[in-house]
């Protein structure tokens, strides 16, 4: 499953206030992985987002309780999970359990080259490597494997504007992408490349810095949790 988020300051560029979502399925493996794009503005007092679920998602999934992980099973703690109700989708148990991670890993130079080459083919600058903007991606990762969701809202309620304030970063403009499921790098890279919402936060235009991080957790449903922070400074 693949989302994306985009948020530019207003008064700096315009700001996008409509939610967009797309859906995207993509077969691989014996298994359907799905996708959901949203391109929406986040304030810093406002967020608005949308999530489509697709074919391998749990019809069951939790939406505002979302149990913790660190409590016994069946347990429901609400007070620990601040993400809006229906911000965040799981993943139907087992639908990956036939897909070899083994050797999934993530090279952050190599993943910065492909988006560059890629944003190049249609004459835009390259992004440079940002340690701020990747301890955003890290964070946010680490969240969606501790809950085993996949959403552009943290735990704690935060949104991609948030993450990325808190590190000091002073953006003028942020993009996020997330991807779950996938086995490597190149995979999620066609998945954001074919899915209109992700593709346009790849090839933002004003962009100059990025940050990606993955993280992965044998024990969740959905394997693989892979976050794209592409920003550009005041």
């Amino acid at each position: 499953m693949l989302t994306a988020a985009a948020r530019l300051v207003p008064g700096v560029a315009k700001m996008y206030r409509v939610a967009l979502t797309a859906g995207l399925v993509t077969a691989l493996a014996g298994c359907s992985l799905g996708s959901t794009s949203i391109t929406s503005g986040f304030s810093e007092n406002e967020t608005t987002a949308s999530v489509t679920p697709s074919s391998y998602l749990s019809s069951k999934s939790s939406a505002g309780l979302g149990g913790d992980p660190s409590a016994s099973r069946g347990t429901q703690v609400a007070m620990l999970d601040k993400a809006p109700s229906g911000t965040y989708e799981k993943a139907a148990p087992g639908v990956l359990a036939d897909r070899d991670y083994s050797r999934t890993s993530l090279n952050a130079e190599m993943a910065r080259d492909v988006i560059n080459a890629y944003r190049k083919k249609f004459g835009l600058k390259p992004l440079k490597l940002n340690a701020e903007l990747t301890e955003a991606a890290k964070s946010h990762s680490r969240d969606l494997a501790k809950w085993d969701r996949i959403s552009h809202y943290g735990s704690d309620g935060s949104n991609p504007w948030d993450r990325v304030k808190r590190t000091g970063y002073k953006a003028r403009l942020t993009a996020e992408n997330v991807g779950t499921g996938q086995i490597n790098f190149n995979e999620v890279m066609k998945g954001w490349e074919e899915s209109p919402g992700h593709n346009k936060n790849l090839l933002t235009p004003d962009a100059t810095n990025m940050g990606i991080a993955l993280v992965q957790d044998p024990h969740t449903e959905f394997k693989s949790f892979w976050t794209l922070v592409i920003a550009s400074p005041m």
